[in-house]
This record gives C-alpha cells, sequence and structure tokens, in this order.
C-alpha cells in the first residue's frame, strides 16, 4: 500500500469555517494539548463499526460519519473508497452486492474478529467523535462542507489529468460561478 494511502487513512479534516487538521492547528499541538480525533488506523475502526450495524456503500459511511461528528468531520471519498478496498483485501469486508453502481459492503467474521481484538481502541475514537461532535457543533452546514471538499477533490484531480479544451474550461468556470451566485443570495 502507498505510505500517502496509509498516512492518510484514519486521519482527516476538522471543519468549522476553515479546514484545520485532526489535531488541531500547527505542529501537532491540538487542541490545548488534547489527542486529536481520528489518530492513524481510526477511520478504519469507524468504518468497520458502521459496516457491522449493518451493510453499508461508501457514500452511506461518509454520510453516518459526518452526521456522528455533527458536520466537524466527514472523510473524502478519496480517503473512503480506497479504505474500503483495503478492508477488503484484509478480508474485514466482502462485497456483498452492488446496486446501482453502489458496491454494498457487509462485515466478515474475520472483520468482527478485528474489531473485537481492538474493542478499547474502538471505545476510545468513539469517545473521541463525541467530544468533537459537541465541540464543534453548530460549524458549517456539512452538506456544504462536503460539496465543497468534494468540488475541490474532482477539480485537483481533473487538473491532474493534464490539458482540458477551452469548451470544458468555459463550462467548469461556469458551473464554479453559479455556484458562488446561488451561494451569495
Amino acid at each position: 500500500m502507498h505510505p500517502e494511502h496509509e498516512r492518510r487513512c484514519g486521519m482527516g479534516h476538522m471543519r468549522r469555517g476553515h479546514k484545520m487538521r485532526a489535531y488541531g492547528g500547527r505542529h501537532g499541538r491540538g487542541w490545548g494539548g488534547r489527542r486529536r480525533v481520528l489518530d492513524q488506523g481510526d477511520l478504519r475502526h469507524v468504518m468497520l463499526t458502521l459496516i457491522a450495524e449493518k451493510p453499508r456503500h461508501g457514500y452511506e459511511i461518509i454520510k453516518a460519519i459526518e452526521e456522528s461528528l455533527g458536520g466537524a468531520y466527514a472523510p473524502s471519498p478519496g480517503v473512503v473508497y480506497p479504505t474500503l478496498q483495503m478492508l477488503e483485501e484484509l478480508g474485514h469486508v466482502a462485497l456483498s452486492s452492488e446496486e446501482g453502481g453502489k458496491k454494498l459492503y457487509a462485515l466478515t467474521p474475520e472483520g468482527r474478529a478485528f474489531l473485537d481484538d481492538n474493542a478499547d481502541a474502538v471505545a476510545a475514537t468513539m469517545k473521541r467523535m463525541d467530544f468533537a461532535r459537541e465541540r464543534f457543533a453548530g460549524g458549517p452546514p456539512p452538506q456544504i462542507v462536503r460539496a465543497m471538499e468534494n468540488l475541490r477533490l474532482a477539480l485537483r484531480l481533473r487538473l491532474e489529468r493534464g490539458q482540458i479544451g477551452e469548451d470544458r474550461i468555459a463550462a467548469i468556470a461556469a458551473a464554479i460561478d453559479a455556484a458562488a451566485k446561488e451561494a451569495e443570495s
């Protein structure tokens, strides 16, 4: 697995009007010395816990995490989907069905055993998530923050693929301008 992917899995950004790392602020100082909400690998525990409740697809996982943190954090699709693939490769989840192009994942016995073996770590993660939800309640609407992050990621990925034709550039710029006007109204 790519080191950058491993670094990103379990880490994310806390949101309250602007991006902050999950451990808060610069240089890892955090919230007055408090630990970050999601340590390395914690996202994996959270995702497995959610899938243990019921089979889910990636978007449902993103929404469930976002809701459980009151909009303070929503993992990006660029982190969730590779993590699901990793969990499948580890044998912790299995594809249970595919509906309309969405892969539905279910917990395997190996995934249940992993959760059981890491019950203390999972409980600590959930406690930190509860703290973050209380601390960042009343932040910007999570749907808008998520949409902004999705746009940022989509643009970055498209620009990395190479040149864009003039017609496509004009269409993308017009769509972003229209969104800006809608936000201002």
